[in-house]
């Protein structure tokens, strides 16, 4: 008799090997290594079919922009500015009235 040996019940008869009910897994084979590429979102596509515009020319002549020229009197009516109560600014148009002025603030 053969002891310690599970192809044998204990009166020494061989036992039938068991077939496996259900589903019989192979060895496990990892799956191949992948190089990871990150996917584009829809917010990246959509962000590449845009069309981009340069804000400013990166040039000497114009690196401070196209800048308005501030509005400068050149006209002949008006003769000076007069303060009459405090820093109250008052244009002066003729003679008579910059007497006036002078004498208002007496």
């Amino acid at each position: 008799m053969i002891r310690y040996n599970l192809n044998y019940d204990m009166s020494g008869r061989r036992r039938k090997p068991k077939k496996v009910k259900g589903e019989v897994c192979d060895k496990y084979n990892p799956p191949k290594f992948k190089e990871w590429k990150p996917q584009t979102s829809l917010q990246q596509e959509r962000a590449a079919e845009t069309k981009r515009f340069p804000s400013c020319v990166a040039s000497p002549a114009k690196a401070g922009g196209d800048k308005k020229e501030s509005p400068k009197y050149t006209g002949d009516y008006v003769i000076g500015i007069a303060t009459l109560h405090k820093s109250n600014a008052v244009p002066v148009t003729n003679q008579k009235y910059a007497a006036e002025i002078s004498q208002m603030i007496k």
